[in-house]
């Protein structure tokens, strides 16, 4: 019986189809020896919400979010949100709403919107099949970067954030944004006052979490830190981005 030769062209594609096989079921382990595929992984595919607003997306441990702040101007549904710009009546507020920052749309396609958190209750923000993640949710982001906890010793922010001085104030130090979740300094619309203030200088994000009276926890990131802040709670008048996680 005659064996059957490989002749050269046949190598390369046996070659090639063998890598891809490697690549897709082999084990990448990294230098601590902790399984790439179960770390972060960049999406290649893009998420658009109910406006057409496009994001990429960005696999962090089991989480898959978006990598940009939410945009949209109208609920999953197709209901609009309320635009409002006027300072007082942001503060008086007891049902969604969106504005951008110092009310100047050009700061949308960079920041994106800030939002309310009675829009966050609606459970209609974020595109179907997406939701604005849980402080559960939060919390195991902040986990797989290596801190559970607020102190000292945590450095997930520095994970987490945009590198750089392109938006964030300078000096942004020990910052490597090796999460890919690319966070970015959007600011906040006050709830007493409806004044907006931060920009450049801190993130703030809605969780979906309720907590106290009229408030529900939300995260900070700042400029001069590398840590993380998780355990704040904030009222729900006032104005923050919104990160999408998928369901």
């Amino acid at each position: 019986m005659f064996k059957k030769i490989l002749r050269p062209r046949n190598l390369i594609i046996f070659f090639l189809v063998t890598s891809v096989v490697v690549i897709f079921f082999g084990i990448i382990k990294d230098k601590e020896g902790k399984n790439v595929s179960d770390t972060i992984i960049s999406q290649s595919y893009e998420v658009k919400d109910i406006d057409g607003n496009l994001y990429h997306t960005v696999k962090i441990g089991t989480q898959v979010w978006l990598k940009e702040n939410l945009k949209v101007e109208h609920y999953n549904d197709g209901s609009p949100i309320a635009n409002v710009t006027d300072n007082t009546a942001w503060a008086n507020l007891t049902t969604g709403a969106y504005c951008y920052y110092d009310n100047d749309i050009t700061n949308k396609a960079i920041y994106g919107a800030l939002y309310n958190w009675f829009t966050v209750n609606t459970g209609k923000l974020c595109p179907e099949g997406w939701h604005v993640a849980s402080d559960e949710e939060w919390t195991t982001l902040k986990a797989f970067l290596g801190n559970a906890r607020n102190d000292d010793l945590d450095v997930s922010g520095g994970k987490l954030k945009e590198a750089g001085t392109a938006h964030w104030n300078s000096p942004n130090n020990g910052v490597t944004n090796s999460s890919g979740f690319t966070a970015l300094p959007g600011g906040d619309r006050e709830s007493i006052t409806g004044l907006f203030s931060n920009m450049n200088k801190s993130g703030y994000f809605w969780s979906s979490t309720a907590c106290f009276d009229k408030e529900a926890w939300g995260k900070h990131l700042s400029w001069n830190y590398i840590n993380f802040s998780n355990d704040a709670s904030y009222s729900q008048e006032a104005g923050f981005s919104v990160r999408c996680i998928k369901d």
